[in-house]
Order: structure tokens, then C-alpha cells, then sequence
């Protein structure tokens, strides 16, 4: 029979092994497949790149993105054989416990067979139950001989199942080294297009290290851009104020259906849908290293989304378009309320909603600005306020 402590272990090393990290295996392959498809379509972004030999800010960008969720993936990977290393480890010492367990157990049925075969023949029985003192006598040893029949069938019975179990971990085990195997693959293959990725990286830094001037240049129209969006938010803000104060009333005062509006904005936190049906960030929220210029930081007041020529900026949710206004060297720029919420849709070349028009999640709003003369650059800036506080819409969106 399995020692007890033995089978307790072998069950304890099976659940750890397989349903103990399958929620965390699942989750870790929903991740990889995520990251595989934005480094499949930010690839899609750097080809469309690459009729232009010219370098580029936005190459780089699209280059930088790529190689961080190269590196995600590659760390994703590693997560996956780390589980699998110790699942096979597992697997391996429950193996080694079952094979002595079935060492014992076969050596204890056979001892048993070959005691029953020496002293138990028909005629031995026999007389071993007409060699009692009483009748209760020998009805206790015919118990005992049933009781001693049904061990050894339940011995033979044990063996089996030790046998079938042992079996299902050896190919279990084979599978959790193959798929290991598989992933170290994959790693190899990762690390050679992120070394090719890191390669193209460098040579566009070389190059744009030569044209400071001209970044210099564009970094100071992306300052008075944000500047610009910066002034008409809080000119709406302060008109709104105005007009609510005139009317007797707080100066941030919403409306309830504003106020439910802005309740079930707050609500969706994580899960508000993208400004565009498909893209890479490639610009974050915030103050960070400009990066080509030394000692020069950029301030991003939303996120920059790459996406493809012609692509569409839709609503983020439910809402009432404040403004619609043309800004100088940053096309048109689109903001919709949604309660305290304010969201805000620039760098677009044409606008199919006005001021005053209700606006429905994922509705479009205009299609987005390529610039054809810098590598079919195709950017909508996206931003998020809260009245006049600035907030990160990655905090926000769906991810």
C-alpha cells in the first residue's frame, strides 16, 4: 500500500504543478499574445517608415517602443520557463517518490504470493478452518481469510492505479520539457530581432545627434502647441465658471445628467476604450528625457498614439464636444466633456462633429493628420483632464 505521507506528498507536488499555476500560466500567455500583436503592428508603423531613407524622431520612436516590448516579451518568456522549471522539478521528485512506492509495493505483493502459494493450497485452508477450538473460532478465521483475499486484490489494485499515475507524470513531464525547450526557442528568436532592433536604434541616434537644430526647432513648436491646447481648456474652463456664476450658481456646477455622466466616467477608471481603434503609445504622459537631445526634457501633458495613415479618432466615452478649434502647426483639436471630465483630440486634419454636439463612446470625430514629408507620420495627441488638472490617460485606458 502507498505510504501515506508519501501520496500526501505526491498530491501536494501535482497541485503546485498543474491547476496550482495554470491561472498564472494563462495570464502569462494572455500577456505574450498582447505583446506579440503591438510589436506586430508597431513593425507594420516602422515599414510604412521606410520608403523615407531619412531618419527620423518618429523612427525612433516607433524603434524605442519595439525594443521595450521585445524586452517585455522576452521577460514574459522567462516568467513562463521559470513556472515550467519548477513544475518539471516537481514532476520529477513526485516521479522518484511513486517508483520507490512501486519498488515497496511490488516487493510486498510478491512476498505475499509467495508466502499464500508455500502455506495457503486448498487442503492447508481447509483444515486450518477444521482445526478450530469452536464454531465462532473458525468463523473469525474465515473472515480473516476473505479479509486477507481482499488485501491482496486491493494490493494488486494499488499497484495498477501507482503504475497509471506514474505513467500520466512521465509523459506529463515530457510535454512540460518540450514546451520548455519551445520557449527557450522563442527567447533565441527574440533576442536576435531585439539585437537587430537595438542596432537600427543606434544608427538612427547617430543620425539625429546631426540634425539638433532641427529638433530643437520642433521641440519648440510641440511647446507652444501644448500651450495652445493648454490656454483653450482653461479658457472653457473659466467661461463655464463665468457662466455658472452669473446664473447664481458654484462655479464648476454640472448638470445631473453631467454629473451622472461624469460619475460613470469615473466608474470605467482602466477601462475607458482607446482614441483609436488601433495604435502604440510612443510618447508617455509627463516630464522625460527628450530622446536625442542631452539635458533637454520633454513635458507631454497626454500620450502620443502612433497608428496607420487615415486612421479615425473616436470618442473615449459618452460626452457633449466643448470646442472645436484649429491650432497653429498642430491642425485641428477636438474636446469633449464628459462630466468634470474634459477629453482632448489633437492633431487631426478633419473634423466631423461641432461645439454642442452629444457624443457617443467610440464615435468618430475626425480623421487623424499624416505627414507625409516625415516618414507618413501619422500621430494623434490624446489628453485627459479633470476640470484643470492634468491626468495620465494610461491611467485610464484600456490595457
Amino acid at each position: 500500500m502507498i505510504r501515506l505521507l508519501s501520496f500526501i506528498i505526491v498530491m501536494f507536488l501535482f497541485l503546485i504543478s498543474f491547476p496550482g499555476f495554470s491561472q498564472s500560466m494563462a495570464d502569462l500567455q494572455n500577456k505574450k499574445a498582447e505583446t506579440s500583436k503591438e510589436i506586430e503592428y508597431t513593425t507594420r508603423l516602422l515599414e510604412a517608415t521606410q520608403k523615407n531613407e531619412r531618419s527620423s524622431l518618429n523612427k525612433l520612436n516607433l524603434l524605442n517602443n519595439q525594443i521595450k516590448q521585445r524586452n517585455n516579451l522576452i521577460s514574459t518568456i522567462g516568467s513562463e520557463i521559470s513556472i515550467y522549471n519548477e513544475c518539471i522539478a516537481n514532476n520529477q521528485l513526485s516521479i522518484s517518490i511513486l517508483e520507490d512506492d512501486l519498488k515497496a509495493l511490488r516487493a510486498e505483493y510478491a512476498q505475499m504470493i509467495r508466502l499464500a502459494y508455500k502455506n495457503m493450497n486448498t487442503n492447508d485452508l481447509f483444515m486450518f478452518l477444521l482445526s478450530a477450538e469452536n464454531f465462532n473460532q473458525a468463523y473469525r478465521r474465515l473472515l480473516y481469510m476473505r479479509h486477507y483475499t481482499e488485501f491482496r486484490k486491493a494490493q494488486a489494485e494499488t499497484i495498477a492505479a501507482v503504475q497509471e499515475v506514474l505513467h500520466d507524470n512521465m509523459a506529463r513531464l515530457e510535454q512540460q520539457k518540450a514546451t520548455k525547450q519551445d520557449l527557450i526557442g522563442q527567447t533565441q528568436n527574440e533576442r536576435k530581432e531585439l539585437a537587430k532592433a537595438q542596432g537600427q536604434q543606434n544608427y538612427q541616434l547617430q543620425k539625429l545627434t546631426d540634425q539638433k537644430r532641427d529638433l530643437q526647432k520642433k521641440l519648440r513648436e510641440q511647446r507652444k502647441i501644448e500651450q495652445e491646447l493648454e490656454t483653450a481648456i482653461q479658457r472653457i474652463i473659466e467661461e463655464e465658471a463665468r457662466k455658472n456664476q452669473a446664473a447664481g450658481k458654484p462655479g464648476f456646477a454640472l448638470t445631473p445628467e453631467q454629473k451622472l455622466i461624469g460619475n460613470n466616467f469615473e466608474q470605467n477608471k482602466k477601462r475607458i476604450p482607446w482614441p483609436v481603434e488601433r495604435g502604440v503609445i510612443v510618447e508617455h504622459f509627463g516630464v522625460h528625457q527628450h530622446p536625442v537631445l542631452p539635458n533637454v526634457q520633454v513635458r507631454n501633458n497626454g500620450v502620443n498614439i502612433a497608428t496607420e495613415i487615415g486612421a479615425k479618432a473616436r470618442a473615449v466615452f459618452n460626452g457633449e464636444v466643448s470646442k472645436v478649434f484649429g491650432i497653429s502647426g498642430g491642425n485641428t483639436a477636438v474636446i469633449i466633456r464628459h462630466g468634470e471630465f474634459l477629453s482632448v483630440y489633437s492633431n487631426l486634419r478633419e473634423v466631423v462633429v461641432k461645439a454642442g454636439d452629444k457624443i457617443s463612446a467610440k464615435q468618430t470625430i475626425g480623421t487623424i493628420y499624416t505627414d507625409f514629408d516625415d516618414d507618413n507620420k501619422t500621430i494623434l495627441k490624446f489628453q485627459l483632464w479633470r476640470e484643470s488638472q492634468k491626468m495620465n490617460p494610461e491611467d485610464w485606458i484600456v490595457r
